[in-house]
């Protein structure tokens, strides 16, 4: 299926490994020019080559802190001087602090506050202008699951993404008028180093995460990264304002 996204201009945000770096690998596919951010410069450099060597496009690569105004200015500023154009915006950053509400202070709440949304609003006033102009965009924020079905033990990430659900679907309102698109994406439980790191937190195991999920298994980093292919694609067009569980059915509301 063609996505129509030859030489779209594409920023991942956070995406040296995990999920970002599916997600920025998936759209290089597709034809994207793709800038991928970090705070690592070696894990950088690796992820763009690796990128670079499979989809046959350059994928460029800047270091910074997303949760650094001047990084995020100097993010913005490098992305533009590569692709010319940033048409497709996706948000991501780690996850905060895990652990329950009497173990986070004043300042944790104000660190992952910084970290989930005001780096997101900071991107999304970055790329808009540009967007606005040339009457087309694409925002994908990823936050989890856990804004849908709060997850035990991470109470700093079930309480402060929720505001992105807020965001999205307000700003999809708001741009709608732009043929701009707004959309949120809520990976579950997928195979990357997040995932092993809650697991040993948590002292459990892959198979008794997987027992919990409907269909048996946790997903694929390539999975949730096609899902949010499509919701850049011309093919999304009509598509707005809508948090996206990818979590193999983990998520039980209607």
């Amino acid at each position: 299926m063609d996505f129509g996204l030859l030489n779209k201009g594409a920023l991942v945000m956070a995406s040296s490994k995990g999920l970002g770096k599916a997600v920025a690998a998936e759209l290089s596919k597709e034809g994207c020019n793709v800038v991928i951010c970090g705070r690592n410069d070696d894990t950088l450099k690796n992820t763009s080559d690796e990128i670079t060597s499979e989809s046959g496009r350059e994928c460029y690569y800047v270091q910074g802190d997303i949760t650094s105004q001047n990084d995020r200015k100097r993010i913005l500023s490098y992305s533009k001087s590569k692709i010319k154009s940033i048409d497709v915006l996706v948000t991501n950053s780690g996850g905060p602090k895990p652990g329950s509400f009497d173990d986070h202070d004043n300042e944790d709440w104000r660190d992952a506050y910084s970290l989930l949304v005001e780096s997101t609003v900071s991107m999304i006033r970055g790329v808009l202008p540009d967007m606005k102009e040339q009457k087309w965009g694409r925002i994908i924020t990823i936050t989890s699951q856990a804004v849908k079905q709060p997850v035990e033990g991470l109470i700093l990430s079930n309480s402060i993404r929720s505001a992105i659900l807020g965001l999205v679907k307000t700003l999809s309102i708001e741009l709608g008028k732009h043929n701009i698109t707004v959309n949120n994406v809520l990976p579950g439980y997928t195979l990357t180093d997040r995932l092993e790191t809650l697991i040993r937190q948590r002292g459990t195991s892959l198979e008794n995460i997987s027992a919990n999920v409907p269909l048996k298994r946790v997903g694929l980093p390539n999975e949730f990264a096609t899902a949010v292919a499509f919701l850049a694609s011309e093919k999304a067009s009509y598509i707005t304002g809508v948090s996206l569980p990818i979590d193999g059915g983990w998520i039980k509301g209607i």
